[in-house]
């Protein structure tokens, strides 16, 4: 006989209908079984001796099949519901853990790999989960979790998805506080996007929500610093002269607003403000105003252990050093923060400094030194970058060089500050 024809046929799978069929019978059937048991108890206790004997074993034994009947469904069912929170809490813990270790000098290289590895399992955990009110908190923090790794790695389309998912669950389970930070989170996404307008709206959204709880100062913070990137980002739009001035004057003054609305102590916050602070001195072409904000944002990173943000100060305040016409003093400090980047395996923070680099070295005529950089850069780069493919060909020695640093200083900061990242 041939492998195939001792193996038993398959049993077809069940219709879906049937199945259906016989939860209902079996239904039918418990309730059945629980009146006669109910009846032939009572008959059993109103009479005596040995009628009343046998009536209690027929009871007993009509238990015992329903037990084995229904048991095994109930526990299951009941094993379903009851892991379900501690699971979703259990990742969710784990994901606040190395949330908090990304991009610090403790753990970031490993927390980026675990993103990396882990990232798909939290976002399909996220999408099967139903919204319930006992798991609400869980599901917001790994949504938190995400966030942070998706705005780090500049994927504004996941971070919408993100929004989306909380704004939902926010809705099933009457959360309006996690509805104004869903529809914050969205405006971050738009912004991401390029798309102001839209990013701006979600913004009113959130403020049209916002709640008296105890996040309430923290996300009127958010709210503030957004405003003040999306007005940064009109300024990086528009052309030299009294718009971009605006623009750059709006910012500042959400800037101020934030940092007057922070919860109590907040470190990350404050290295956080200085940075987009400075990004608007440089704007105004302030450079020893920026180095005012960014000295004291590379300290509290240090002391904090956030190699992110000092490594993102240190990237300013080479941009700074390079208006201050200091081109040594601007690629040493470019040189350390493409350092901290690539330790916390920040590649974006990383490509960047090292299109500041290359940028440098096409200006002084180290051309193949200039191409190295510049090609690393466009490796790790996830975003376009106008100004990096004009170096590449200059590089190449396909084209001249971008006039960047010989230009007049309004113009400099123009090109220069295409190249912020902003947090």
């Amino acid at each position: 006989m041939s492998e195939e024809e001792a193996k038993p046929p398959e049993k077809p799978p069940e219709p879906a209908g049937t199945r259906g069929f016989r939860f209902f019978i079996g239904t039918v059937a418990f309730g059945l079984l629980t009146g006669l048991a109910s009846e032939l108890l009572n008959q059993s206790l109103d009479s005596g001796g040995l009628v009343q004997w046998i009536g209690l074993g027929i009871t007993a034994l009509l238990g015992v099949v329903t037990l084995i009947e229904y048991g095994p469904t109930l526990w299951r069912s009941r094993q379903q519901g009851g892991d379900s929170a501690p699971e979703l809490r259990a990742t969710a813990e784990e994901a606040e853990q190395w949330m908090i270790a990304l991009g610090s000098h403790a753990g970031g290289m490993a927390a980026a790999e675990w993103y990396a590895l882990n990232e798909e399992w939290l976002r399909e955990r996220l999408m099967t989960e139903k919204p319930h009110v006992d798991t609400i908190d869980d599901f917001a923090r790994i949504c938190d979790s995400l966030e942070a790794w998706y705005v780090r790695r500049a994927n504004p389309d996941a971070l919408l998805q993100l929004s989306d998912l909380l704004s939902a669950a926010a809705e099933v389970c009457g959360r309006r506080d996690l509805a104004e930070l869903a529809a914050a989170r969205a405006a971050t996404a738009y912004r991401m996007l390029g798309d102001l307008d839209t990013a701006s709206t979600r913004l009113g959204i959130s403020d049209n929500i916002a709640t008296h709880s105890r996040t309430a100062s923290a996300m009127t913070m958010r709210r503030q610093v957004e405003r003040a990137l999306l007005h940064l980002a009109r300024a990086e739009r528009a052309p030299a002269g009294n718009d971009r001035d605006e623009a750059v004057l709006n910012a500042r003054d959400r800037l101020d607003d934030a940092r007057l609305k922070r919860p109590g102590p907040d470190l990350a916050a404050e290295i956080a403000i200085s940075i987009n602070l400075a990004v608007v001195h440089l704007y105004q072409l302030d450079a020893e105003a920026a180095l005012d904000q960014l000295r004291p944002a590379v300290a509290r990173a240090a002391s904090a252990g956030d190699l992110s943000g000092q490594a993102h100060a240190l990237e300013l305040m080479g941009m700074a050093a390079w208006m201050q016409r200091n081109p040594h003093e601007a690629t040493s400090r470019w040189e350390q923060a493409a350092h901290l980047y690539a330790e916390i395996d920040e590649r974006e923070g990383h490509g960047r400094c090292l299109q500041h680099l290359g940028s440098a070295a096409v200006n002084e005529g180290r051309l193949d030194s200039a191409l190295e950089l510049l090609e690393q850069s466009a490796l790790l780069r996830t975003s376009e970058s106008e100004i990096l493919t004009k170096y590449l060909e200059a590089a190449r020695q396909t084209t001249d060089p971008p006039i960047v640093a010989d230009d007049p200083p309004r113009r400099t900061a123009a090109h220069w500050l295409k190249r912020l990242f902003r947090r």
